[in-house]
């Protein structure tokens, strides 16, 4: 990484023309970043610091925290809709913007287990948060709130970062034909429009089985069809 200073007046410049969403991801990330000993400083006259203390049970698990969140998804807690006109169609709701800081701080939580071996895990909360995002493509009233155009393509997944990552967890604990068979449907619902790119991510991943079951298959194209993670209601 870059050891070159940064223009502090041109991150906030930056900051001031990001939505309420970005924000907030952002303000996730900086929380992470910020050692413990300038928290106090940066929440201060926000927040009692009595009032944010440490709970003496541990901290949730990736798992536990990604199925909490799928499970408060599906329930319609963070769906928050507002009447649509033509100069507020650009927007989002409070529950939109908390949703989309969520979904992508787990997701990010969800490569850190990759990269600490925890496959398994990350397997089964990538997996939970691909079924979100297929519901809010197939039951766009159900889950989270878009003015304009809905779709799980709004949500902005990283998908060069969380693709390869899942592949990995998924080569670790599948058949060749389950391997083939689950990144040939993700890949066509999600990321078709670069699929010769992910197919490549996806063979790096195989096993030699897997990767010539994969190869067996023809090319993935754009579908509709219903992934294996999320399964009808």
């Amino acid at each position: 990484m870059s050891t070159a200073p940064i223009d502090r007046d041109k991150i906030r410049v930056l900051v001031r023309r990001l939505d309420g969403a970005a924000l907030l991801v952002l303000l996730d990330r900086a929380i992470d970043l910020l050692p413990d000993a300038e928290l106090p400083e940066f929440i201060r006259g926000y927040a009692r610091l009595e009032d944010l203390r440490p709970d003496p049970a541990a901290p949730p698990k990736l798992l536990q925290a990604t199925r909490r969140f799928h499970v408060e998804s599906l329930s319609g807690r963070y769906y928050e809709d507002f009447n649509v006109n033509s100069r507020n169609y650009q927007q989002k709701s409070r529950g939109t913007q908390i949703w989309l800081a969520e979904c992508k701080r787990l997701l990010a939580l969800c490569l850190t287990a990759v990269d600490a071996g925890q496959l398994q895990e990350a397997l089964a909360a990538f997996e939970l948060i691909f079924n979100l995002l297929y519901w809010i493509n197939e039951r766009p009233d159900g889950i989270i709130f878009f003015a304009d155009e809905h779709g799980a393509w709004q949500v902005g997944v990283y998908w060069d970062e969380v693709m390869p990552a899942w592949f990995r967890c998924l080569a670790a604990s599948t058949s060749p034909e389950e391997y083939a068979g689950q990144v040939h449907a993700m890949i066509s619902y999600y990321v078709h429009y670069n699929s010769e790119k992910f197919l490549r991510a996806a063979l790096r991943s195989a096993s030699p089985t897997q990767a010539a079951a994969l190869r067996a298959l023809p090319p993935p194209e754009h579908s509709y069809a219903q992934p294996s993670f999320a399964p009808k209601k």
